[in-house]
């Protein structure tokens, strides 16, 4: 398959994902210019960070008096996900070159990882023409929605009194029960988010989200596996 079938195919995988964190990009905007940026700020912090949930973090912390390194520590937690999804996709990105692993890993997102992931088990290559194809998708229509948000911000003077605070947690499940075949999917599930949970009640956010996903692995570590089947004769049965 030639290169630009292979970017036009990556393309067509990114295309649902980046409809579906579009709204959450037009709130990332909305919810900066309502905390006091420009336009240009707003824009430009999604075109160089390009971390969604991080994003809103930093967002929430800026023009509180907190210390930069607090600030970016918090960052640090929120994206601290990124470090475990780098070590998955390593094998599968093992052929590109270093320079190309350096661009993959800048457009590394969850819905990024997750249809990278699926095509890897699928047994398809995931070459880098179709990597970027998808990457450019999810990454130009995050921009997009960006800048309507921030446009249109300056109407919505409070974006959760609209309800559009939740579209990041729907987001974020909706990746989730993408995995639901895969083994010992329901206990980690569980076991992450009742950690998570008490985490938030006891050290706060944004650390709930690194001892959710600590506590998931450490499961997943110790936990025998069990055949995919297996696992979703459980998922159905519940």
């Amino acid at each position: 398959m030639t290169k630009n079938a292979e970017m036009i195919n990556g393309a067509k995988a990114g295309l649902v994902p980046a409809l579906s964190a579009a709204p959450f990009g037009a709130l990332f905007g909305a919810v900066a210019i309502s905390h006091g940026q420009s336009v240009f700020e707003a824009v430009m912090m999604s075109i160089t960070i390009f971390a969604g949930a991080s994003q809103l973090v930093g967002i929430e912390l800026f023009g509180q008096r907190v210390a930069p390194w607090l600030i970016v520590l918090s960052v640090v937690a929120v994206n601290f996900r990124h470090v475990l999804y780098s070590a998955a996709l390593t094998p599968v990105l093992a052929h590109f070159s270093l320079p190309r692993k350096m661009i993959a890993f800048f457009f590394m997102t969850d819905p990024q990882f997750a249809e990278s992931l699926k095509r890897h088990e699928a047994g398809t290559p995931v070459t880098f023409a179709w990597y970027m194809g998808a990457a450019i998708t999810i990454y130009g229509l995050w921009n997009v929605m960006t800048l309507i948000g921030a446009l249109l911000g300056g109407f919505i003077q409070d974006p959760r009194a609209l309800g559009l605070d939740v579209l990041l947690p729907i987001y974020f499940l909706s990746l989730v029960m993408g995995f639901r075949s895969r083994p010992n999917y329901l206990s980690i599930v569980a076991v992450s988010a009742l950690a998570s949970v008490l985490a938030y009640a006891t050290v706060g956010s944004p650390w709930h989200v690194s001892c959710g996903a600590l506590a998931g692995i450490a499961l997943a570590a110790i936990l025998p596996p069990k055949k995919a089947t297996d696992t979703v004769s459980e998922v159905s049965s519940s």
